[in-house]
């Protein structure tokens, strides 16, 4: 990807950046419910990266963890929306797979618009009785072009 972000599979020395963005969205959103310590954050982003999960993008400014054709998670640190990172990292899934899917808040304004700009379409929505912070949400799925 020319001019654009650097992107590479994280290694676990990213783990403590990458678990500080899961943090960060917490304190940023205030409908999101904190289930986890810091130190749980950095936890769960150091399991992720041992299952070979995680891309990250400009030294982890950003990260997108995906397990085939579902993605878990992508976050970008605040101070870098808008610069592309989040756009390259799904890029770089799309290339990699015929079919992804994912989930996010029904409060998450934001995210739905970055997908449904990517060509993600609504597939499913759910109260949130089945998601670990009972939130309402939304699945999204997107598919190569035949």
């Amino acid at each position: 990807m020319s001019g654009g972000p650097a992107l590479r599979a994280a290694t676990p020395l990213d783990a403590g950046r990458i678990g500080a963005l899961f943090s960060a969205f917490v304190d940023d959103n205030d409908w999101m419910p904190r289930l986890h310590t810091r130190a749980e954050d950095v936890a769960h982003a150091g399991t992720l990266i041992s299952r070979g999960w995680v891309t990250v993008a400009d030294d982890a400014a950003g990260f997108l963890a995906r397990d085939g054709e579902v993605i878990h998670a992508l976050y970008v640190h605040r101070d870098r929306r808008g610069e592309g990172l989040g756009s390259a990292l799904l890029a770089a899934a799309k290339e990699q797979s015929d079919r992804l899917r994912l989930w996010t808040f029904q409060a998450n304004a934001r995210a739905q618009a970055f997908y449904l700009a990517r060509g993600f379409t609504e597939s499913l929505r759910t109260d949130g009785r089945t998601n670990d912070e009972r939130l309402p949400d939304i699945e999204y799925i997107w598919r190569r072009d035949p």
